[in-house]
């Protein structure tokens, strides 16, 4: 057995963790260089997915050049070391355009990395392109009119969610092992989960959201996607600094919380077949499932959430062109983006619109609602003394492309956001940790997963957790779309 190669390590440099990864590249078992065209070569051949906006082939060969270079020249290897990461196109780069996935960012030049990228580059990783996404990250669906659809790994007719759809079907399209991510209102866990890869949405404000394109600065955040915790925890080591080990939970006598007046109701029958089947192997492993209610979150999410998204989207998108593009206004950007992003933001976003709200209900949902949730949750956690809230990440398994109004789901029709968005809400809203865990695929061969949410700055612990969860269900077979 080579160095730094774990037993069982497949053969294949694409369908490595990145733990394995950079342990072969530090150890020098194999070049930078030799992964990167490992990982570009997998990239030619899944460009129907249309994962990415931009990706340099060069640019990435001669970083990967440099790692080795540095190794060889005695340079102690960082904790990314050599690792190519794909960045999703709305958090910025000093040498990738930043479109945001709207046409007049095309060619929006960043001079400086943001914070989060800065960190992962001083870690000893680079870029491995920009990922496409829903336009301006406003949407679940990575439809992207300006750029093409992203396609899910699974099943290229089906989307892979959003708005972070190009990375998540990167990482799981074996592009690469993990990927750079941001949520707002599930833009890490929705496509985590209809891609069958696990997404980490930190707590609010664990780590650096500085010069991304935003939505609203009361719930952004940036965060990875992956095929296992082990990566997370990586990723999470390195933008915090928090390095010592960590290991997986116990799940004996651990307290999960089962809410089904909120997170359970018109599930699709193959998502509540797996969900019930992953919980019984929770409690088969020693975890103990404790049923509640909270009969006021609904309530709490429709006075929020979409209410502050709404209404902070201009002003923040403002202060972001001021600083990184100030040729260019919001009107600029709203009077270029696709018809269908203008619909959207005619309705949604600007003065007159159907859903934008007044001062006054943003006043109340950010003086009064959003507190109220936040205590929710506290009282909540400190009362049934659980360590996460378990639940269907979405609905459905990924929806059709196209399909983007209404959806069947057990002979019901529901709102397209009701199928794909309803779970992912008060996490996000609330500021919680979010952890997505992939528990198998569906009688239709599409991933269905479990989100955990902890309580606020539990992070650790809910990676700790999820080393143990993913040890219960079987891992997912890679997607069909990918090369053997």
């Amino acid at each position: 057995m080579r160095r730094g190669t774990a037993p069982g390590t497949d053969t294949d440099p694409a369908q490595w963790t990145a733990v394995e990864a950079i342990a072969h590249m530090a150890n020098g078992d194999l070049s930078a260089e030799r992964y990167a065209e490992a990982l570009l070569a997998r990239c030619a051949s899944t460009q129907s997915l249309n994962a990415f906006i931009t990706l340099h082939p060069e640019q990435v060969r001669e970083d990967a050049r440099a790692c080795d270079l540095a190794r060889r020249s005695g340079i102690a290897p960082g904790p990314l070391f050599g690792l190519p990461i794909p960045i999703k196109d709305s958090i910025n780069t000093r040498d990738y355009a930043t479109t945001g996935g709207t046409p007049a960012l095309r060619h929006c030049r960043p001079s400086a990395d943001a914070p989060v990228v800065a960190r992962l580059r001083a870690a000893g990783a680079f870029v491995l392109g920009k990922t496409n996404l829903h336009e301006l990250s406003f949407g679940w669906t990575s439809e992207n009119r300006a750029y093409g659809s992203v396609r899910n790994p699974y099943d290229p007719s089906r989307i892979p969610g959003g708005s972070s759809g190009g990375t998540a079907a990167a990482v799981a399209a074996r592009l690469a092992p993990l990927g750079l991510a941001e949520d707002t209102e599930g833009s890490i866990r929705v496509p985590a989960a209809l891609c069958g890869i696990q997404g980490f949405r930190p707590t609010t404000g664990r780590y650096p959201t500085q010069a991304c394109i935003p939505i609203s600065p009361l719930f952004d955040q940036v965060g990875p996607h992956a095929r296992c915790t082990a990566d997370l925890v990586l990723f999470d080591a390195v933008i915090t600094g928090q390095q010592p080990p960590l290991g997986a939970a116990s799940l004996r006598g651990l307290r999960f919380g089962v809410v089904r007046d909120y997170w359970f109701g018109d599930l699709d029958p193959e998502v509540e077949r797996l969900t019930d089947r992953a919980l019984e192997q929770i409690q088969s492993a020693g975890g103990v499932l404790i049923e509640s209610q909270l009969p006021e979150l609904r309530a709490l999410i429709q006075t929020t959430t979409a209410i502050v998204q709404n209404h902070d989207l201009r002003p923040a998108l403002a202060a972001y062109l001021a600083a990184y593009a100030p040729a260019l206004t919001c009107d600029d950007v709203f009077a270029a983006a696709s018809p269908d992003m203008q619909t959207v933001l005619r309705r949604e976003v600007l003065p007159g619109g159907t859903h934008f709200p007044s001062e006054a209900s943003y006043a109340r949902a950010r003086d009064q609602h959003l507190p109220a949730l936040r205590r929710l949750f506290r009282d909540y956690f400190a009362r049934e003394g659980v360590a996460a809230i378990v639940f269907p990440t979405t609905l459905t398994p990924a929806p059709r492309i196209g399909v983007d109004q209404e959806l069947d789901i057990g002979g019901r029709r529901l709102p397209f956001e009701t199928a794909i968005a309803r779970n992912i809400a008060p996490g996000s809203t609330a500021g919680l940790p979010g952890l997505v865990v992939p528990i198998g695929l569906s009688a239709q061969g599409l991933p269905v997963s479990l989100e955990f949410d902890a309580a606020s700055g539990t992070d650790r612990q809910l990676l700790a957790l999820g080393l143990a969860l993913e040890k219960l269900f079987a891992a997912l077979p890679a997607p069909r779309c990918s090369p053997p």
